[in-house]
């Protein structure tokens, strides 16, 4: 017996069958230059090229982290020594402890990118992982929906959602994963082809050492689940509730091996450990800005607004229909978006092919709206639109406008001549302490303090010659470290302390923090560069101990700390 499965917005029609008859016909017809021409496909590949280099920054939004740098040497450290690092090798205040490169295998390959072309080709790559993940998440639309229209015009809602995490890291293959994970699930569920689900088990081998997100897949397995097991709960027919529960069989067997493979890593277990303790960290939730929740004040709004309104009639509907699993993945992921913004992008794609499918549902009934008669006219118009538009783009294409598009990006990219800043792949020296470079390469230099953004960026630029304070990899350096840096910039009491107790010779900081301001009256301290960018300050006195002895002037920078302006968040907005 096959369980009764609830009928989907889009149930084949003869219409549809129709539509599709009439395609193939067009398509025999099709001379042959014609597959050369661009399709929705070719618009949805090209698409993050154009919010990334017209809206965006370009090149210098996708390194708008300095992550990017650490990562990269790590990578550079692995090739060099045949093995993955298991102590840290960049601070200089945590020498020797235990560290684990979690995201070993983007590290490597970054790397020799980056030895094969540099930062274009760290750029050029990552892009194409956007790209691709743009691709998969308008055929996953399409097929959901079959409306050409109505996908693209959804896939640009979500491409924009996504833009505000495009940045070169290993996060960018969660994102193209997480759509792939969403073809496969609903494909075996909808067609009830699960032999699909046995291709999540490598899936998740190779998701485990290029990104520790990986552990989303078992959240989207848990949905269908759940959904399976709701069904069961609430059918009053015996058989297609023993039948319910017996489908949850191939879903569990591939939870089971999924996990089984994610222990084939480096660290094995210890990645696990790292996850929970990683995710649940409270310090995270209060000092690390891409696990606090969005700012609906921000320009981002006007694609996250729609996507949730959209989203939560369309979950109404599905949860009507028996659905579960789509309700479940889209609830539970805007309530993982509302909490923490680095969620929104998995939001965006998770919701984006139910909304489609909700919207051409929509259109087909307001054909016959009492309400008016333009209502039943727009949507036939809107609708006859869409059918002439899958005609012509169901053909298949050989997708000549896609790779040109992106060729000619890598042109610009590693282009030798003067371009438009966009297409520069380096660190924005209005946000990074470029121009301070040779002060802190100096031989006199030897202990540096910075905020943890530019600790990253420091790595990059200064190792292995010079370590760093601290930077971006907040899970190593642990809470109570975290907090004492916090106190040290906020020029809480005790911050002088935290400079002798390291033997800080050099602070380069943003005018914009509490300690910036503080060094630059204090007697103990001498301005010795300054671009309005970047501040560098070098002791005045050599004894570091006198520092913490003279009363007088440690008292006094106190006192001018309590009207400082400064930024207690230790990391720049990551999205």
């Amino acid at each position: 017996m096959t369980i009764p499965m609830p009928a989907p917005l889009n149930t084949e029609t003869t219409e549809q069958a129709s539509s599709a008859q009439t395609s193939e016909q067009v398509a025999n017809k099709i001379p042959a230059v014609a597959r050369f021409l661009p399709s929705l496909t070719d618009v949805a590949f090209l698409m993050p090229i154009s919010f990334l280099f017209l809206k965006l920054s370009g090149a210098r939004s996708l390194l708008g982290d300095g992550d990017t740098g650490w990562h990269v040497r790590t990578g550079e450290w692995i090739l060099n020594h045949h093995q993955v690092p298991h102590v840290d090798m960049f601070s200089f205040t945590r020498p020797g402890e235990a560290w684990f490169a979690w995201e070993w295998l983007w590290d490597v390959i970054f790397a020799m990118l980056f030895r094969a072309g540099g930062l274009q080709a760290v750029v050029f790559a990552s892009t194409l992982v956007i790209c691709l993940t743009s691709v998969a998440l308008f055929r996953l639309i399409r097929r959901k929906c079959n409306n050409g229209l109505v996908s693209i015009a959804v896939t640009l809602l979500a491409t924009g959602g996504c833009a505000i995490h495009w940045l070169a890291r290993p996060h960018l293959f969660t994102l193209l994963f997480f759509t792939l994970t969403l073809h496969l699930t609903d494909r075996a569920f909808t067609e009830g082809r699960t032999k699909l689900l046995a291709w999540l088990v490598p899936l998740t081998l190779l998701w485990a050492n290029l990104h520790a997100g990986f552990f989303v897949i078992f959240l989207i397995l848990a949905c269908y689940l759940g959904s399976n097991l709701l069904n069961a709960v609430i059918d009053r027919d015996a058989a297609a509730r023993r039948q319910y529960l017996v489908s949850t069989i191939p879903w569990v067997t591939t939870a089971v091996l999924c996990l089984a493979v994610s222990f084939i890593n480096p660290y094995g277990w210890q990645l696990h450990q790292h996850m929970l303790q990683y995710i649940t960290d409270p310090y995270q939730l209060k000092h690390i800005t891409e696990f606090q929740s969005m700012d609906f004040h921000t320009p981002v709004t006007v694609y996250f607004e729609p996507l949730m309104i959209g989203s939560l009639i369309a979950a109404a509907w599905a949860a009507r229909q028996r659905r579960f699993n789509e309700t479940l993945l889209v609830l539970g992921w805007m309530h993982l978006a509302l909490i923490a913004q680095r969620n929104l992008p998995l939001f965006a794609i998770a919701c984006a092919p139910l909304l489609a499918e909700g919207i051409t549902a929509l259109l087909s009934e307001a054909k016959e709206s009492p309400l008016s008669g333009y209502i039943g006219k727009a949507a036939e118009w809107m609708k006859t639109a869409c059918a002439n538009t899958d005609v012509t783009d169901r053909f298949t294409r050989v997708h000549a406008i896609s790779v040109a598009g992106y060729a000619f990006l890598g042109l610009l990219l590693f282009s030798r001549l003067p371009l438009n800043e966009k297409f520069i792949s380096t660190y924005d020296p209005k946000f990074y302490p470029e121009q301070a470079l040779p002060l802190l390469r100096a031989a006199e230099t030897h202990h540096i303090f910075a905020e943890d953004e530019w600790g990253d960026y420091l790595i990059y630029q200064l190792y292995p010659t010079k370590k760093v304070f601290i930077d971006g990899r907040s899970d190593f350096y642990g809470d109570d470290f975290g907090e004492e840096y916090i106190r040290l910039l906020t020029v809480q009491e005790g911050w002088n302390k935290t400079l002798d107790r390291f033997k800080i010779d050099t602070i380069v900081l943003s005018p914009k923090f509490a300690l910036s301001q503080t060094l630059k009256i204090s007697r103990d301290w001498r301005l010795v560069y300054d671009d309005h960018t970047t501040l560098v300050f070098r002791r005045a006195v050599p004894d570091t101990s006198s520092f913490a002895s003279r009363g007088e002037g440690s008292g006094r920078d106190r006192e001018i700390a309590k009207t400082a302006d400064g930024n207690p968040t230790i990391a720049k907005p990551k999205t």
